[in-house]
């Protein structure tokens, strides 16, 4: 079973805004070369912070509502929420090292 969920908009107010933990938005497309070099990574950090954090993996192009909602020009797009309110985000490949940076202090 996968550590990242696909997230579609109905599910969006019960999944993220009415989340407990923090979540990480994972805004990526099924052509996009970045994103797919990405997902292993997201995988095994979702893994790793299983119980802190819930990563969801959400379609560019079939949620387009939530990529305008949050402004989501490139891609992957990488946006923490806690409380319903965006807190961070990163944009573009990273590596799992600069991930871990950026969103610990969050957690």
């Amino acid at each position: 079973m996968s550590n990242v969920q696909f997230l579609q908009s109905a599910d969006y107010a019960k999944k993220v805004e009415k989340s407990t933990r923090p979540v990480i938005l994972d805004f990526g497309a099924e052509w996009c070369s970045p994103c797919k070099r990405l997902s292993p990574i997201l995988e095994n950090l979702a893994a790793e912070w299983t119980g802190k954090v819930d990563v969801f993996s959400v379609d560019a192009d079939s949620s387009s509502d939530l990529v305008m909602r949050y402004g989501v020009m490139s891609l992957p797009t990488l946006v923490l929420i806690k409380s319903g309110k965006e807190v961070t985000r990163v944009v573009g490949l990273q590596n799992k090292e600069k991930l871990i940076a950026h969103f610990t202090p969050h957690l």
